[in-house]
Parts: structure tokens; sequence; C-alpha cells
């Protein structure tokens, strides 16, 4: 099963004890914030959870899987994830945190 916002957002209700808007207006910002960040090519490290990176790809040749056709994809800007050792160690059934 997939962990959603709204999931989020209840979580962080129930923890804080806030009320539902209060929640989502904190998670809004939290990931307001990450997204601004990564907009301007700045890392985002989270201690204890990981680093959202954003690395630039250079155009290069392609092909359409469907057609076989070759074709070139531009040059764009990924966000890639590393996970922090720490939680490495918990998914992989490790001391909690």
């Amino acid at each position: 099963m997939t962990l959603t916002k709204d999931q989020i957002i209840h979580s962080v209700q129930e923890k804080l004890d806030l009320p539902q808007t209060k929640s989502a207006q904190l998670v809004e910002f939290v990931l307001e914030a990450i997204k601004k960040a990564l907009e301007t090519g700045e890392d985002v490290l989270i201690s204890g959870f990981g680093k959202f990176c954003v690395n630039t790809k250079k155009s290069r040749k392609g092909r359409n899987p469907a057609t076989g056709e070759d074709l070139m994809l531009s040059a764009r800007r990924v966000v890639t994830f590393r996970c922090s050792p720490v939680l490495r160690n918990h998914v992989n059934g490790g001391k909690p945190f």
C-alpha cells in the first residue's frame, strides 16, 4: 500500500494533536520548502532519512520502443533520492530509529 499525503496529514494531526487544517498547512509548508530548494538546484538533506539530489542529464540519442524510430532526448534535470544508512538499516530489519 502507498502512503498518501492525506495519511501523512492525518498522522501529524494525531501525533501533535493539531486541527486538520493546521496539520495540512504544516505538511504543505514542508513539501513546498523541499520543492523550492529542488527547483533552484539545491540538494535537500534530511538527517536520518536521506538526500534528494538534482542531477542534470545531457541530451542523448534514444529510440521509441513501439516504432523503433530513433530520436533525440532533450537535456533535463532529474531528482534522485539516496537513503541514509540509518533508514536503510531500519528498512532491512535493524534497530529502530
